[in-house]
Order: structure tokens, then sequence, then C-alpha cells
């Protein structure tokens, strides 16, 4: 940026999960390292991670009310729905005059499509990061109102309205994207499991993997799981695993990044952003995608197993002995994990975080 930087207030509204919380902060932090001037707010709900989240980082957060934007399912929750959104967007007004922001970003999650029409429509400069091939039903709604759309995938723009769509790719925290740089450790016949369904967890993934381990004794001295188990399966997996010196059981990790470097493989859900960070570090990813209609996590997937850099495992056709088999398979088989390892991070994100972050001081200039 040029020397006659100015203070800007660029508030970030969205999150709920690890996947919209954690891009937002690396493309906040992008923002402040080319303007250190620059100043940021972030809007989140309560019922979020954020809140925990944003603390840990000493970022300032407000929260407003909101619901999902799914008009299927429970009546209550719908009901609910309709009483908190009105609520949020009036929320999100005071706020917007409180701080009066010179951008608004939304990040997907609930706070994010109420905070970012009630800016558009005050006259805001706004835009919204997608990171879906398929974008949600939220963003395809509020990108009739928003200046740009920052995208991941190449060819979502064919669902939005935007004025201007830009493919950037996965925004990570410099830590990670640092990691690109990094050799992996030397890989022994040894292996550390990096397993978690996302920032909340999956009870799925807790039982398969849980049950893998007690089922097979005899890899205990040479496989090691770090396994982050969401709130909702924490003490569950405790009193099941009992005192076995092989795993590690989180509720939740905050420090990834060295987990990561620590583990060798990773079983997981096939989220944009869990992709991108398995592909700074290399960690091979065994991916049972969530079930869900538009499947963009099956395509994630998908696009990791065309580069030979992974395994797909179908969660409604979930085979317990070929799970057993892979992952022996790469135990024994060093070479396979390492030339699977390389692969992966051919499709590592390339400073996503700091080209969005440029293209939003450049509007500000």
């Amino acid at each position: 940026m040029n020397k006659a930087q100015k203070t800007q207030l660029i508030m970030i509204a969205g999150g709920g999960t690890g996947g919209h919380i954690y891009p937002a902060i690396a493309i906040g932090r992008a923002i402040q390292k080319l303007n250190p001037k620059a100043q940021l707010r972030f809007v989140g709900t309560a019922a979020g991670l954020e809140s925990k989240i944003m603390q840990r980082e000493n970022l300032p957060l407000d929260l407003i009310q909101s619901g999902k934007l799914n008009f299927s399912g429970n009546p209550l929750q719908k009901l609910k729905t309709l009483f908190k959104i009105p609520m949020g967007i009036f929320q999100s007004a005071v706020l917007i005059r409180k701080y009066k922001p010179d951008f608004v970003l939304g990040v997907g999650g609930y706070a994010s499509a109420p905070f970012v029409l009630t800016a558009a429509l005050m006259g805001k400069k706004t835009a919204f990061w997608e990171p879906n091939a398929h974008p949600g039903m939220a963003n395809r709604l509020l990108s009739r109102f928003v200046q740009k759309s920052y995208l991941v995938f190449a060819g979502s723009e064919k669902y939005l309205r935007s004025r201007d769509n830009r493919v950037f790719g996965m925004p990570l925290r410099e830590e990670i994207e640092l990691a690109q740089t990094e050799e992996r450790s030397k890989i022994s016949d040894t292996m550390t499991i990096l397993c978690f369904g996302g920032s909340q967890g999956s009870l799925f993934l807790n039982e398969k993997i849980s049950d893998f381990i007690l089922q097979h004794p005899e890899l205990h001295d040479r496989i090691h799981l770090i396994h982050q188990t969401g709130s909702l399966g924490y003490a569950d997996m405790v009193k099941k695993y009992g005192n076995l010196s092989c795993v590690e059981v989180h509720e939740f990790i905050y420090d990834m990044p060295n987990q990561y470097r620590r583990a060798d493989i990773q079983f997981c859900r096939g989220g944009a952003s869990t992709i991108a960070e398995a592909s700074a570090f290399g960690v091979v990813p065994l991916i049972v995608p969530l079930p869900a209609a538009d499947d963009h996590q099956l395509r994630n997937a998908e696009a990791v197993v065309g580069r030979k850099a992974g395994f797909l495992f179908i969660q409604e056709s979930f085979n317990v002995q070929e799970f057993s088999r892979v992952i022996q398979l790469l135990l024994n088989d060093v070479q396979l994990r390492k030339e699977m390892s390389q692969n992966l991070r051919t499709m590592a994100p390339q400073k996503a975080a700091s080209a969005i972050a440029t293209d939003i001081l450049t509007q500000l200039s």
C-alpha cells in the first residue's frame, strides 16, 4: 500500500464453524498486514464458535441474532428464524450506524446475510466470500445486493448475480500458508492420525475411528491418534478410550497448525477449508463427505482422489473392512504415503487471503 495509509474500518460478518471463522481471521490479518492502520471488527452470533475463538485471537466481536435461512425442516425452527432475522437486521443497522464501517465483508454463517444485506441497503461497500462450488441459498440471494463476490472455485459465479466475481481460492491463516514451504518430517514406519469432523466434531467419525483403534491393539505401538471429538462426543470418547497411551483426546484443538505438523494422515469431512489446510501440510486425507443436498463436500473429495492424494468413503455405505485396509496400507507402505503427500501439496491454495485483502483495500484507496 502507499505511504498515505488511512485508518479504515472493515467489518467482517459470519462464523458458526471454523470453516467460516478461520478464513475470516486470515483475511482480516492480511488486511492489517497490508495496512497496519486498518481496524477490524467481527460480527457473529452467540450460537457459533466465534465468541471462544475471537477471544483467544484478541479480536473485537459484536453479536447479533440470526437463524438458518432454510425453509425446510422443523416448523418451530422456521418460526424462530422468522423472528430472529428481522431482529438481526435491526441489530445490524444499529452496529453500522455506531461504527460507520468503510467496508463490510460476509464470510458465511448465520450472521453474514443479515449484516451484509443491511450494510448494502445502507449504502456501504460490501462483498461476500463463498467457499463452496455451489453457493448456498443465503449468498445466492445476497449476490444481487453486493458489489463483489470472492470465490474459492471457478464456476461458482454462474449461480450468482454479483456485479464482479473474483476467484482467489481458500484463505489460509499465515502460519498455515508458511507451512507450504516447510519440509515434511521424515516419514517412518509409525504413523500419526489426526481425526476431526470440522470444528463441531462428528459423531460418525468419532465412532468409526475409535472402533478401529480398539479393534486393532496389535497396532497401538505403531499408530498414534490425535482426536478432536467436538463438544457432543468428548465425554463418550474419553470413556471409550480409557487409558490408551496411543490416543490424545481433545474437545477442540485451537493450535491446529502444530497438530498438522505431527500428523501423517487425517480422517475428516470434505469441507473446502479442511482440504486446503491438509494440502498445505501434505497430510493425506481419508475423507467422509458430510451428506448434503448440494454434495459440495463430495466434489471436493473427488478432486483430491483424482489427484491420487487421498481416499474417499461414502457415509451411507461406509465399509469398515475397507477403512481398516486403507489405514494399514498407508501404515505399511511408506513410499505410497510419501507420494500421496507430495501430490496433495500441489493442490495447496496460493495466498488467497492476501489477494482478497489487496482487492478490498484497493476499493478503499
